[in-house]
């Protein structure tokens, strides 16, 4: 528990909002919450008020966090009407952890600004393992005094906590994470493929190749999921393809070739044209998969 509990709203109550929300209310905290869906019964148990619109939420809370799909769901909650920017009064924060566009997060942040109030953008890495265990990575855009006063909430949501810079380095940061992460999965994807294909047991592959160089995170995590055929989502196809297409975008805008991200953007893109956007994105391997008529493990 921190030293004093604070009045803390949370929107957006997902695959991962529901465990972060939880993680605050355990520390002693009093949460206001709003979201699209059903609210987890956990979080209808522990006492959090349930608001009718965001509005509601800015109007009884301190610092407000956002946890939604998209760019346009976080526009729509913080400025639509009873949206966020509604309920604000001065010296109010407002955090969104989604994974959004960098470029209209600091139009978000200035409008935000503009109504007296601190603008922290802060996208997670670590899926829902990392949302149920606290051990979110969490990188963060914005002025470092609402940084410091937000860091304890922080750390009962995640472990590994920078502040990158201003608003729009932490989605930055993200976008480059999700660059990293899917050319991985599609590397563990192909080398399993490769194996299996060729006759080789892909589990012993697998635990070989965690001894090597090639040891990963991707390669343990998702590298198992291809084999146990287990794609029942952590995070999705369809928001990875999201995160990708903001890579993609960036990178007209900046003049930067992306060649990989654009590989496996268009292999997100074949899984989901047949009908697996709502799988874990280590199904990308199906991708693969189907192109060599082979899958790695019997399913």
């Amino acid at each position: 528990m921190t030293s004093s509990p604070q009045k803390i709203g949370f929107i957006g109550l997902g695959i991962m909002g529901a465990p972060m929300a939880l993680h605050l209310i355990k520390a002693g905290h009093q949460l206001f919450v709003h979201t699209r869906g059903k609210v987890h019964p956990d979080i209808a148990a522990s006492g959090a008020t349930q608001c009718t619109s965001p509005r509601g939420v800015a109007e009884r809370a301190e610092v407000i966090f956002t946890m939604v799909p998209d760019t346009p769901d976080v526009e729509k909650v913080l400025f639509a009407e009873g949206g966020v920017a509604a309920g604000l009064s001065k010296g109010k924060t407002v955090v969104d952890m989604s994974s959004i566009s960098p470029i209209e997060t600091k139009a978000f942040a200035k409008r935000i600004n503009e109504l007296g109030c601190d603008y922290l953008d802060a996208p997670v890495s670590g899926g829902e393992v990392g949302a149920k265990a606290a051990s979110l990575t969490i990188m963060i855009g914005g002025p470092e005094a609402a940084f410091e006063r937000v860091l304890p909430l922080f750390q009962l949501m995640g472990k590994n906590i920078t502040r990158v810079g201003g608003n729009g380095d932490g989605q930055t940061t993200k976008v480059a994470n999700q660059i990293i992460v899917a050319l991985n999965i599609a590397a563990v994807g192909e080398a399993l493929v490769f194996a299996s294909k060729a006759g080789a047991d892909p589990a012993k592959v697998r635990l070989a190749l965690m001894g090597g160089f090639a040891a990963s995170r991707i390669l343990e995590v998702h590298g198992e999921r291809m084999i146990k055929r287990t794609f029942n989502p952590g995070f999705r196809i369809g928001l990875h393809q999201k995160d990708l297409n903001l890579a993609l975008q960036g990178a007209r805008a900046l003049g930067v070739s992306l060649p990989g991200t654009a590989n496996a953007a268009q292999l997100m893109q074949a899984c989901a044209a047949n009908g697996m956007q709502e799988l874990d994105h280590s199904a990308l391997v199906r991708a693969l998969e189907l192109l060599a008529k082979h899958e790695v493990a019997a399913g």
